[in-house]
């Protein structure tokens, strides 16, 4: 059978041959493809990421999937949104990926996707419950190779962005599946490249493949100092979330790389609304009005932005942890290599440096993403207890992913982490000060109920 812990709110993930076996991955593919059938749809198309354990537990899906009628289309190792665009392109009804995203060597996984959509939170436990019923689909299915989607992806964002000069960058690749991608992009767009750590290794030998994390993108930064280059782009290991270092090694938070990405987009876009998450800087916010877009904030996750910007007609959104989703010019998904080939033109149009871009705005003090040990049984209901109390003492509480609360210098969140035993916390204000204020009065209220 398999462990229902691996089954999280985006997607399934755990550690290899202690959590997840060849075995799992075959009723996952039993289990995913009977979803589908009975939808009435059967196809799916299959990636996989550059860890060691990734084409065995590809293999093992394909077998379970076959066996219910669904036709397979691998497109071999590519990066998460090379799959997104595979199925886009393929018109496939749905889409697998054997990926861990940032996680260590030893962990794997599978993101599942309903077209362009995610399958997450109540949708995936409904795979999990057609497992553990066993009541699969049965057919015979057919699996094809489809080695073109590389060249086809390539071409396609060569082809969309528009360079008014060559750009100097250096590119982290962290090993995972975006390295074989963006520097190919770069150089046929005329940059001047310094590439690093871009050949996929599933060991992640050089540092852990999370480009928002300060010390995994030092390396960057040094190159990037050293060599007088313009910027410097991390990606994280399956290509879909992007980090960002400026000209003097300082590094853009998901935020900033954000409100660069949007100022640009209103240029021709007034008047329209964009997407961020609760965790996002009020000089985010902010900046979106002032320069004649509708901010909305949203809950944290991918799943939950995608489905949000389908469900009220958006075309850019993003969130803190370096997703970034176009549906400007591009096809609405969270992927990196875009990301970044559209912030590389932003750069190409001026020749003010990146530091530069966002020195108009209020100097701002926050923390990072803060975690505190909490029981999964007992992580919501913390929370709701927090947000009722700040309420109640007539606090402007935003509660649509936790509990965001508003000062008039500054803002607390506090909320339940999706997918791990922790609260999120974050604090920001116009002082230290003020900031460490904030922080006290919340993390007070959060003990008294933890």
């Amino acid at each position: 059978m398999i462990k229902p812990q691996v089954f999280r709110q985006y997607d399934i993930r755990g550690i290899v041959d202690e959590e997840l076996t060849e075995e799992s991955y075959y009723l996952i593919g039993k289990g995913f493809g009977t979803y589908l059938r009975q939808k009435g749809l059967s196809s799916i198309a299959l990636g996989g990421d550059a860890r060691i354990t990734t084409p065995k537990l590809m293999e093992a899906f394909v077998k379970g999937a076959l066996q219910t009628g669904c036709e397979i289309i691998d497109i071999g190792l590519a990066a998460t949104p090379v799959l997104y665009f595979a199925i886009w392109k393929l018109q496939t009804d749905a889409g697998a990926m054997v990926t861990a995203s940032h996680n260590p060597s030893q962990y794997n996984g599978c993101k599942l996707n309903l077209g362009l959509g995610s399958v997450y939170a109540e949708e995936l436990q409904n795979v999990l419950k057609i497992i553990q019923s066993g009541d699969f689909a049965s057919g015979e299915g057919k699996y094809t190779k489809d080695d073109t989607i590389d060249e086809i992806y390539m071409d396609y964002i060569t082809a969309n962005i528009h360079l008014e000069r060559p750009v100097k960058v250096a590119i982290d690749g962290g090993n995972g599946m975006g390295g074989p991608y963006l520097p190919e992009i770069l150089d046929r767009l005329g940059c001047e490249l310094i590439e690093m750590y871009c050949e996929p290794d599933g060991t992640f030998p050089n540092h852990h493949p999370d480009p928002t994390v300060a010390k995994n993108m030092a390396d960057l930064a040094r190159a990037v100092v050293e060599a007088e280059y313009e910027l410097g782009i991390g990606l994280d290991g399956d290509g879909d979330r992007i980090g960002v270092v400026d000209e003097k090694g300082k590094m853009l938070f998901g935020d900033q790389i954000l409100n660069i990405l949007a100022r640009d987009y209103l240029i021709d876009n007034q008047g329209k609304t964009i997407i961020a998450d609760v965790k996002c800087s009020k000089n985010l916010y902010d900046d979106i009005r002032k320069h004649g877009g509708v901010p909305l904030m949203y809950k944290t996750g991918h799943a939950n932005i995608k489905m949000k910007m389908k469900e009220i007609g958006v075309e850019f959104a993003g969130e803190m942890s370096g997703h970034v989703f176009l549906g400007d010019r591009y096809l609405g998904f969270d992927d990196a290599i875009y990301v970044s080939c559209r912030l590389i033109e932003i750069v190409s149009k001026t020749a003010a440096p990146v530091s530069s871009y966002l020195a108009d705005q209020p100097k701002m003090y926050n923390t990072p993403e803060l975690h505190t040990e909490c029981d999964d049984k007992r992580k919501f209901e913390v929370v709701s207890k927090v947000c009722q109390e700040f309420k109640a003492e007539g606090y402007e509480v935003n509660d649509i992913d936790g509990a965001r609360i508003t000062f008039s210098d500054g803002w607390g969140l506090v909320r339940a982490s999706n997918t791990t035993p922790v609260l999120v916390t974050r604090f920001e204000a116009e002082s230290e000060a003020r900031m460490n204020e904030i922080r006290e009065l919340v993390e007070s209220k959060i003990a008294k109920h933890i």
